[in-house]
């Protein structure tokens, strides 16, 4: 068997997942990393460089429930795009950050949250368009 390069077997790992197949794992990440609550959680903790903590998240992202963001918390960091420090103080305190793999994937999930402020007048005029039957293709 010939010998291969590290740049081979990176490519060749590369074009080994494909998200449309579906036994494919990257189809498992691409549906955590497209959650509302996931990226709206990555976008909060891009905003600044200091780890952040849960109440704080909490009353940054509205609606998110303290269930739903532990959950989201714990899904992040398995990932390992969050980090969670806890430090032994009375009250305990638990601090969450990016990793370098979080802030990478940080900017892209910040650029949709801003499309999606800036287009949302558009939606909604399509929406209204489409459910009252106006729409012309």
């Amino acid at each position: 068997m010939p010998t291969r390069s590290a740049a081979d077997e990176r490519e060749a790992a590369r074009l080994a997942y494909d998200a449309f197949l579906a036994a494919c794992p990257t189809r498992q990440l691409y549906a955590a990393i497209a959650n509302k609550w996931n990226g709206l959680v990555l976008s909060m903790l891009m905003a600044s460089d200091a780890p952040r903590r849960f109440a704080e998240i909490q009353r940054t992202v509205a609606g998110v429930s303290p269930k739903v963001l532990t959950q989201v918390l714990r899904s992040l960091e398995r990932d390992g795009l969050v980090t969670r420090t806890v430090t032994a103080q009375v009250p305990v305190r638990v601090d969450y950050a990016l990793t370098p793999l979080g802030r990478d994937l940080a900017p892209l999930m910040r650029v949709i949250k801003d499309w999606a402020e800036t287009h949302m007048p558009e939606i909604a005029a399509a929406r209204e368009r489409y459910d009252r039957g106006l729409i012309v293709a």
